[in-house]
């Protein structure tokens, strides 16, 4: 029973270790890092493959995705992911066409564990594109927990003609 208990712990605690890896740890020890990390380990050139490990590091495990807009019949809606939804949905999509998203203004917003930021992007198939194919809004929660910064949710919006990004939500 004894060895039992001390195998149990063992193995118990080997996904915190795993996940605490000291490259991973200094990637959210900040804000600002935490928010770089995100957009870094979503984007790169078709053919590379993106770091899907990094990527669930960055949210707490009950953590949600959830794009919005409208549907092909017109629709406002939404849909609610998982990280590994999103990289069970997406993943493939932006390791084959490229995909590159880059933050170009942001607000943040916090009330004591609360942090709110308000991240504005464009996105690009390539790091050599010069305009972007699409722009938008990610609306992050983030919490600090005295240790790191975890990722709650990301609710985003695409732009669109109807409801192009408000000026104070882009760069001056």
């Amino acid at each position: 029973m004894r060895h039992f208990i001390v195998v149990l712990a063992l193995f118990s605690g080997y996904p915190l270790l795993a996940q605490d890896a000291p490259d991973n740890k200094s990637r959210v020890q900040t804000l600002d890092q935490a928010i770089a990390t995100l957009y870094d380990v979503i984007s790169g050139d078709a053919g590379v493959e993106r770091d899907w490990d990094l990527f669930r590091y960055l949210f707490i495990p009950e953590a949600q995705l959830i794009p919005s807009g409208k549907d092909k019949s017109g629709k406002t809606g939404y849909r609610v992911m998982t990280p590994e939804d999103y990289v069970n949905t997406s993943g493939k999509w932006l390791e084959e066409n490229g995909f590159h998203e880059k933050e170009i203004h942001r607000v943040t917003e916090t009330y004591g564990t609360v942090t709110h930021v308000f991240s504005t992007y464009e996105s690009y198939r390539s790091k050599a594109d010069k305009e972007p194919f699409a722009r938008g809004i990610n609306s992050i929660q983030l919490l600090y927990d005295e240790e790191r910064w975890w990722i709650v949710s990301i609710y985003w919006m695409g732009e669109t003609k109807e409801q192009p990004i408000p000026e104070r939500y882009l760069p001056d």
